[in-house]
């Protein structure tokens, strides 16, 4: 059994694919699987990854297109590992990521635990100010702001067990992460730069102005708020999210 279990969906993702696998490739820490779920492609993802040879690397291929949630579960189902962690098919880590953080989770005891992160533009060039994981996370104080992002988070399964992403949400990993912090007082930040987030002009996650009601449905239906208090934290989340990406590079 693998200490760490990778989790990745992939579309249509052959511009970044081969630097993301790079990035899993050149990992320090060696005792992981990474199961890829493809989400019914159209380009050459399928054939990019298919190229690389590595019995720890398992290639899924969705019987559907279900969106990201669905392909992260599918990956979930057949993970192994005592640590999960996730990494998108156009994202990149840094050489260490997976050793820092399985080492500071066993030496701080902490069931989740999140780094610091860069904000890159498609080249993984520097856009904004590093994302810092500066605090502790709970359950309210996520409520208010995601600050728990998938490419630099990981949680332990072995205590805290497996966590599915609801599907057909736009927000369905903010949801996964406060189901995940209802079972647990608090997650740990460890305040070094691990990862590189790929701030791509069409990015979903970065178009708040379209997923506010999605993300008003995340308090709502997922949460089972009122309908008032499932308001006060939107526009909390929406508050936060304008300062989260306000700070741009000249």
């Amino acid at each position: 059994m693998p200490e760490v279990s990778i989790i990745t969906p992939c579309y249509n993702s052959s511009p970044f694919l081969e630097e993301t696998i790079s990035s899993v490739m050149n990992q320090t820490f060696t005792d992981w699987e990474w199961l890829i779920t493809d989400d019914q492609s159209t380009d050459n993802s399928v054939e990019t990854i298919q190229n690389h040879q590595d019995s720890r690397i398992k290639l899924i291929i969705a019987k559907k297109n279900g969106g990201a949630g669905h392909a992260r579960n599918l990956s979930l189902q057949q993970a192994s590992g005592r640590f999960i962690t996730f990494l998108d098919a156009d994202d990149f880590w840094e050489p260490n990521f997976l050793e820092e953080m399985v080492g500071f989770m066993k030496r701080e005891n902490v069931e989740i635990a999140y780094s610091n992160y860069a904000r890159c533009d498609e080249n993984l060039i520097p856009k904004i100010e590093d994302f810092k994981a500066d605090k502790e996370v709970n359950f309210n104080n996520l409520l208010k702001t995601c600050r728990l992002s998938l490419l630099s988070s990981m949680y332990d399964s072995q205590r805290v067990g497996k966590e599915f992403f609801p599907e057909g949400s736009k927000r369905e990993d903010h949801v996964m992460w406060l189901n995940l912090l209802k079972k647990i007082p608090s997650g740990k930040p460890l305040s070094k730069t691990m990862a590189k987030y790929r701030m791509r002009e069409n990015s979903i996650s970065r178009k708040k102005q379209n997923i506010i009601k999605d993300q008003y449905l995340v308090y709502k239906d997922f949460m089972k708020f009122s309908t008032l208090k499932s308001l006060y934290y939107t526009a909390n989340w929406a508050l936060n999210g304008f300062v989260k990406y306000s700070k741009i590079f000249n």
